[in-house]
């Protein structure tokens, strides 16, 4: 005679089923926030911004991006930290203002996404830019274009880089940024555009 289930197998294998479910939709919902990202090709832009970060993979589209576009200015976050090293040094050498008029770099404070949408804004109300192309990796466009969004009134148009990450790698951008995009909603950076 086959035992038959106790309440509480019934009950871990309902809990059970219910988890992968909530994780089968999870991993839905961020393959397309962060993986299958599509951006549109910016039209105009006053300056072209690079967030801080995979600088390897972005720094080289902000600088097309800039001549396709022939943008006034360049915007680079300056970080220290190893990820953004070739940023760092485009910073470093073109730092002399009365050369390079047109490279501005920034340190964010804080330094992470909220602090780059903060020195953004700033920038963007000073100079009067009303439209900025923003370049950063696709698994970090939803944050950081809301969070961008949040803290200037320019029109911010946002280009994708496609990173080369493994499986793993992409595992843990979907965690870091479900969670990321969820502060952003619960806590925003700036209430309405503070410029």
């Amino acid at each position: 005679m086959p035992p038959t289930a106790t309440p509480f197998r019934r009950h871990l294998k309902h809990v059970t089923v219910a988890v992968l479910a909530v994780v089968v939709l999870w991993l839905l919902v961020a393959t397309q926030l962060f993986y299958n990202v599509h951006t549109p090709t910016p039209q105009k832009a006053e300056a072209v911004v690079m967030l801080g970060g995979a600088s390897k993979e972005r720094l080289l589209e902000a600088l097309l991006l800039r001549d396709e576009l022939d943008a006034p200015y360049l915007v680079l976050s300056n970080t220290g930290t190893p990820g953004n090293a070739s940023a760092d040094d485009y910073c470093d050498t073109h730092s002399n203002k009365a050369i390079y008029p047109d490279v501005i770099c920034f340190t964010p404070d804080p330094m992470n996404t909220r602090g780059e949408a903060d020195a953004i804004g700033l920038l963007a109300t000073e100079r009067g830019w009303k439209s900025l192309a923003v370049v950063t990796s696709k698994y970090h466009i939803a944050r950081s274009e809301r969070l961008l969004n949040q803290c200037t009134p320019s029109k911010i148009q946002m280009v994708a880089t496609d990173p080369d990450l493994s499986p793993k790698q992409w595992l843990r951008r979907f965690v870091i940024e479900t969670g990321g995009l969820l502060t952003v909603f619960l806590s925003p950076e700036c209430n309405s555009p503070i410029r």
